[in-house]
């Protein structure tokens, strides 16, 4: 008799941990997710986020209101994503943010460096690809840039490659993965440069009077 208690106690224990566990999975999934109604520290830093960037009006509040939805709403317009205003993790992903899954800060970095590098740079030389990825990461360590991967990239009119779409429609290219891996590591073709730009493409008279750093594949280097 005391063997089937204690073997019905053993059973209860094994299903209430299992019950937790599924309990803190949904309160996961749902915590991943922000909302009109949301609040808290992670609000704050998208409100941050999209306020420097020229999305977001309103207070740097918490709390996620009509304005903190118009400006999400906004934002995933205007970089391919579905605008429904809920900052679920492709959005999250997409404002360099960690998803609260086990993709890391610096996963996220990297996804967003290397389709960065897809979009500008997927026909260059590796080398080129490697640069294109330097010169965000030596935005990001210069006071004249926003201090984060995400903040360089999502600068309003820094990147054709976001006005044009193919920042979002473009697979990313296992060389320019490869390629954001190394820039993240430290490799840098340009020895700093801070700008590029294709001579046959552009028509910014403003970069040419920027001093030239190298040349590889089709673009200039400059600082």
């Amino acid at each position: 008799m005391q063997e089937k208690l204690r073997r019905l106690r053993l059973a209860c224990l094994l299903l209430a941990a299992a019950l937790l566990c599924a309990s803190l999975t949904v309160s996961t999934v749902q915590a991943a997710t922000y909302k009109k109604g949301s609040s808290g520290s992670t609000v704050r830093t998208i409100q941050t986020k999209l306020k420097r960037w020229g999305y977001y009006t309103g207070s740097v509040d918490g709390i996620y209101g009509s304005k903190t939805v118009a400006a999400v709403k906004h934002f995933q317009r205007s970089n391919g994503l579905k605008a429904d205003g809920i900052c679920g993790p492709a959005t999250q992903r997409a404002l360099g943010l960690n998803t609260g899954s086990s993709t890391s800060s610096r996963d996220n970095d990297l996804y967003l460096l290397a389709r960065m590098i897809t979009a500008e740079a997927r026909g260059e030389p590796y080398s080129g690809q490697v640069a294109v990825g330097a010169v965000i990461l030596n935005r990001v360590a210069s006071p004249s840039f926003p201090n984060t991967i995400s903040g360089v990239i999502y600068q309003k009119g820094a990147f054709s490659a976001l006005d044009d779409g193919q920042f979002h429609s473009v697979a990313i290219s296992d060389s320019c993965r490869r390629a954001a891996q190394d820039a993240l590591n430290g490799s840098d073709p340009t020895g700093g440069a801070l700008y590029y730009y294709n001579p046959a493409k552009t028509t910014n008279k403003w970069i040419y009077s920027r001093p030239t750093v190298c040349t590889i594949g089709k673009h200039v280097f400059a600082r």
